[in-house]
């Protein structure tokens, strides 16, 4: 057995050697010293590939957009309908605006359904917004605020802001749910089995443009589109697609294909389907030749503006959203135009919370709306 004196040696030894320890490590820490920042290189450079230029930017934009209308399988589209509309309610809310509920035609044996907000008392024209739910079974009901969620009350708070604001129904919601429930698009694909799910939401949202501007009351050069999750991913699909669109906001909406575990639920079997041809490539591991940093680019130099959370599904994902939403950033420096992009990365989840409500509006009206409307003014002593 060890003696007290040898006992005490040891414990006085073991309490020592931390502390050397830690004096080690500080002479062997280097200073922090200034430096130029690290260039960041991410697998979203592939947007700007022999890039450098305006003019390189519309070569690749026009090869782009060819890309994306072959994934949403554009070509299969069915022919434009004369729009046939219809009002069903007409009701004044809180003396502020008119909401109609109305229908039009989207194909010739289909109809879809839509509330649209017109301010009173206007003079002149407004701006106007395409506002889009996300997968509620109370769709529409929810954007006007009388069920669901008062966040995402979006045609009833845009119009008491003085816009113009159609909410359609998605295409297997309201009006129409199909047989085998809300958002099953089964009965869609046996009626149109060439064509997508994004094809079908992109060509209606894009009719209902098309609705708004049957009123004289909305002014033509300033539309805009705006949604939450399915709505949100709606939003940026759609201004890609139409370039009526001036603004778009974009929340909580969608991952990209790319560095996505759960990429094949684009193409699931069931319920909501995206994508029904892409099946057999992603089941392979093989992602189509566009991806959505190369969507939302087909916006610029239009207005853009990218809301999400870090606790939204995966969080390694939406990190990589931030890198993502960067470097779609250079695409508006190329080109110029650099305040019309945006991004808002925040921790609460798949949400409309108040911060972003208050981005939404404030950068819709900084982008459509005259610019003594967002002017700020010295006091007069």
């Amino acid at each position: 057995m060890p003696t007290l004196r040898a006992t005490l040696v040891l414990i006085s030894l073991s309490l020592l050697l931390p502390i050397a320890a830690r004096l080690s490590a500080q002479e062997e820490k280097k200073p922090r010293l200034r430096s130029d920042p690290p260039v960041i290189v991410s697998s979203w450079d592939d947007l700007l590939e022999g890039v450098t230029t305006k003019e390189d930017w519309e070569k690749h934009r026009a090869d782009l957009k060819q890309r994306y209308l072959n994934l949403i399988r554009d070509q299969f589209k069915p022919e434009r309908v004369p729009l046939d509309m219809k009002v069903h309610e007409e009701t004044v809310i809180d003396g502020i605006y008119r909401r109609l509920y109305i229908s039009y035609q989207v194909e010739a044996d289909e109809r879809a359904h839509a509330y649209l907000g017109i301010p009173l008392g206007l003079k002149g024209t407004a701006p106007a917004v395409v506002a889009l739910h996300g997968t509620t079974a109370q769709g529409t009901k929810q954007t006007i605020g009388i069920d669901g969620n008062p966040d995402k009350a979006f045609l009833d708070q845009l119009c008491r802001r003085g816009y113009i604001c159609i909410a359609p129904e998605h295409f297997v919601s309201g009006e129409r749910i199909p047989a085998k429930g809300a958002y099953d698009t089964t009965a869609f694909y046996e009626k149109h089995p060439e064509w997508t799910a994004v094809g079908k939401f992109n060509y209606e949202h894009s009719i209902a443009i098309d609705v708004l501007l049957t009123y004289q009351e909305v002014d033509p050069e300033n539309l805009g589109v705006m949604g939450h999750s399915l709505g949100g991913h709606g939003s940026y699909y759609l201004a890609a697609y139409d370039d009526r669109i001036k603004a778009c906001v974009c929340n909580c909406g969608a991952s990209f294909m790319r560095h996505n575990p759960d990429v094949e639920k684009l193409s699931r079997e069931s319920w909501y389907v995206y994508y029904k041809h892409l099946r057999p490539t992603l089941l392979r591991g093989e992602l189509p030749d566009i991806d959505i940093h190369e969507i939302i680019s087909l916006i610029a130099p239009r207005a853009y503006l990218d809301i999400s959370a870090l606790n939204d599904g995966l969080p390694l994902v939406q990190r990589q959203r931030a890198l993502m939403l960067m470097k779609i950033a250079d695409v508006y420096d190329i080109l110029g135009a650099p305040e019309n992009f945006a991004f808002f990365i925040h921790g609460r989840g798949h949400s409309v919370p108040h911060e972003s409500r208050e981005l939404i509006y404030g950068f819709l009206d900084a982008h459509l709306k005259p610019a003594e409307v967002t002017a700020t003014h010295l006091l007069n002593e």
